[in-house]
Parts: structure tokens; sequence; C-alpha cells
């Protein structure tokens, strides 16, 4: 039926759930209830909502097991990682966004003045909407969901159809918690559906994590009204290995960062730059770890490495390796190691790629998948030209034992974030952005709370003579 969605496994091409898309009195009765509930949660202390938040938080660790077993299903991450989604990064977010509330919504205190009294609080917006992904739902979703709610705003969440199962956790987590009803809701949406209610006068943010074409429709419905979005949009995230880096923990961390969940992250590592003197012994490291990966069945505990989300995705993968090839890349890790590599379905296995240049879409347009080009390069500068030949800039990573270099070469670099020895992590108390095609505005640390809070001067003239 027109007004129902199934979800398809990419274990095996089942249907693991199916749900009906809100009807529009629905959609009506949500809006309506947010901004009623809105105006008395935002009456309600910081304390108050900080122990809600912090209870709803403790409803994921107490139920990681069987969430991680629905995200495995749903979306295809091993069973060996999905854990880990909820009881390390969902609580690192979560935990910190809720300790720094009051000092990040603290008001603002100009210097004093005679007579007068001055100051600028932080107001709630209203009602915010959040649109969050598949590949990691409750991380992306975590980082606009609870300070949100800590700003005194209520929140609608609308998941992407293929994990509809994490805002009904959301829900229930909320519930659990003692959140008064309304100020958290859940909708399962259409795209027209989703444009209408961003139309709609009650909702007075939109915080979006997807595709850069999402994001473009995001921004089309917004601009009819004056309020903001923001946009956690693509990457094709670049590292640089320089001549003076560790060669064997710069090995085991890009693989990582390339290969974890399918490649399927929006920071994962998908080109990669070598100095030319570590050029042979790094492309050699390399594969020889990917070579490891066990690909297939994400419910198996030897599991590494998942299907991708569905079979169109490796196909458009596949096709970029292809034409890649084509042009004269080689490839260095066979497909024939991976027996559940099949052409025809989402298991894909790892493409590590050589005599590769900014020619092929494999360098230049997001995958999406795990699938990496390397490069050498001479020099720092040939480095930071290829790393800034992109329409993306989410984030970048630099390899090396030098601080003061990397700081130099970062300061070049047109990204969000500029990571030395690390990559595909977010910290908490950093602010998480994206410049050119992979958005703006930005979630966490104490400036992610500025974007769901708008400024109200207070100017008190305490005599009246």
């Amino acid at each position: 039926m027109e007004n129902t969605f199934q979800v398809i496994s990419p274990i095996d091409g089942s249907v693991y759930a199916e749900r009906r898309l809100a009807s529009e009195p629905e959609i009506e009765e949500a809006l309506t209830t947010a901004e009623r509930t809105q105006k008395s949660w935002k009456a309600t202390s910081l304390e108050e909502r900080a122990a809600i938040c912090r209870k709803a938080v403790a409803y994921f660790q107490e139920n990681t097991g069987p969430i991680a077993e629905e995200l495995t299903w749903q979306m295809g991450r091993p069973i060996r990682y999905t854990p880990f989604e909820i009881s390390k990064g969902f609580q690192e977010r979560a935990h910190y966004m809720i300790d720094i509330a009051e000092k990040a919504l603290a008001s603002i205190l100009p210097e004093e003045q005679a007579g007068f009294r001055r100051f600028i609080r932080r107001e709630p917006l209203g009602a915010i909407l959040v649109l969050a992904p598949w590949n990691y739902p409750y991380l992306t979703s975590v980082n606009a969901v609870i300070p949100a709610i800590m700003a005194g705003n209520a929140v609608i969440l609308k998941h992407a159809q293929q994990t509809p199962l994490c805002a009904e956790r959301y829900a229930a987590a909320f519930e659990y918690a003692g959140l008064p009803k309304g100020v958290f809701q859940y909708l399962h949406l259409s795209h027209r559906q989703v444009a209408d209610v961003i139309g709609d006068e009650r909702i007075a943010h939109v915080a979006f994590t997807g595709s850069v074409e999402g994001g473009r429709a995001i921004q089309k419905a917004v601009s009819r009204r004056f309020i903001a979005a923001g946009l956690e949009l693509g990457g094709k995230d670049p590292a640089y290995v320089r001549p003076d880096a560790s060669l064997e923990y710069s090995i085991e961390n890009l693989v990582d960062g390339a290969f974890f969940n399918s490649g399927q992250s929006c920071c994962g590592i998908e080109r990669i730059y070598v100095h030319e003197k570590l050029f042979r012994p790094f492309v050699e490291g390399f594969a020889e770890l990917t070579k490891k990966y066990v690909l297939g069945n994400p419910s198996q505990p030897e599991t590494t490495l998942g299907p991708m989300v569905r079979t169109s995705a490796a196909d458009f993968a596949r096709q970029q390796v292809k034409e890649a090839l084509q042009k004269g890349a080689q490839t260095l890790v066979s497909s024939e190691l991976f027996p559940s590599d099949r052409d025809g379905t989402p298991y894909m296995a790892p493409q590590v790629l050589i005599d590769v240049d900014h020619s092929m879409r494999v360098m230049t347009e997001e995958s999406f998948a795990p699938v990496v080009g390397i490069m050498p390069v001479k020099d720092d500068a040939e480095a930071i030209r290829l790393m800034n030949d992109s329409r993306y800039g989410l984030t970048a990573s630099i390899w090396s034992g030098d601080e003061k270099a990397a700081i130099r070469i970062g300061e070049q670099i047109e990204t969000g974030t500029c990571y030395l020895n690390r990559c595909d992590y977010l910290d908490p108390a950093l602010a998480w952005t994206g410049v050119k095609d992979s958005g703006r505005g930005c979630t966490l640390s104490s400036l992610g709370y500025e974007s769901l809070t708008r400024p109200k001067s207070f100017h008190l003239k305490i005599r009246q003579d």
C-alpha cells in the first residue's frame, strides 16, 4: 500500500519491519502538540531537563543488546560492532552535551553600566525537526536531539526509512525517563511530507544529516521561510601520510578508517595521499591488512565487514571501481579472496586502488563504500593541493610526528575538522561542521547550542529619573 513502507534487511533481503506513514491528521496533531508542550517545557529548570535526559540515555545503556541486534538487521553493520554505537559514542556525546548545558546556555553579561542591568538570554527556538540518516542512526541523531531538548525545545524526529525502529527507541527511552508527553515525538514521513512539515510555521529549525541532494531539497524547502537548517552532508575525506609518519600505526588506523561500517561513513577515509618515500611499503601493508577482513553475514560474530545497505549502493561503487580500472588503475585486493562478494547483492569486497588520479570518479565523487584510492605525492604542497581538489570539506587527517607541520598544513586545508594521527571520530567537545558541499552549521561542543537557541536581549534601566 502507498502509505506503508518496508525495511528490507541487507543481510538476506527479507522484510525486517513494515511501518505506516503518518497520516495528515497525525502530522497536524504532532505539530500542534509540539508547539503547545514546548512552552511548558521551556519553563522547566535545567536540572529537571538534565535528570530526564540522563535517564533516557540510561535506557539505551540498559537495552544495548536488543538495540544493537535491531540495528544490525536494519542496516547491516556487523554485530560485533553495533553495540558500541550505543554504549560508547552515543553515551559519550549525550552525556557531554548534558554536562555542558548549564555553561553553554548561561546568560551573557556585558560590562557593567551605572543605572542599568543588561544581559542576553539564550531562548529555545520552539519545535525542532531532526532528520536522521541510516548509517549511524543513533550517533547522528543524538547530536541534535539531546541538546535540543536540553535547550528547552520540543523535538520531532524523522529517521530514514531504513532505520525507523531507532526513532521508536527514542520514544521508548523518553517515556521511560518521564519526559512530558509531546516534548519528543517521532513521525514516519515521505519526502513530500517532510517538505510540507518544514513549510509549517510551527517548525522553528531543521537539523538534517544526509546526502548533498537531500541537503539541497531541505534548503529549498527552508528557503520559503525565515528559519535556518543545519546541514551535515557528504564527504570525500582525505588522509595525508607524511614521510615521518609511523608506518604500522598509520596503516592500521587508515584501513579501519576506510572500511569500518563498510565505508558508509560521511567522515570515512575515501582517498589517501602518501609521501613517495613511504608509498610502496604503505600500500603493501595496507593491502595485506585489508585482506584479513571477513566479509559475510553481519549477525555472525566472526564477520568484520558486513553488506552495504542495499544492492544499488554496492552497484554504484562497483561502477566507480570498474571505470577507474578501465582508465588504468590497479586493484591490490582481489574480490576472489572474499567468497561472499557477488554482483547483484549488497555484499562487496573491500577495494584498494593505486595508479589513480583525479580524472577518476573514485577519487572525486563520494563512494560511501569500502573503496579507497591511494596516490603518491612528492611533498606537503602537492598533498595540500590534492586534498583541496574536492567539492567536499568535512574532515581531513594528517599522519606525522610533527605537530607544528600538521597545524601548518591543517590551516591550508579546506575542511571542517583537521586530525593528526586519527580519523573517523567525533570529539563532542569540538564543533562538528563542514565546508563546501559538506554542509553548513555545526553540532556538538558549546557552539552546537547556538543553532538551537536565539539571543534575547534585556536592557533594563533601573532608575526612572
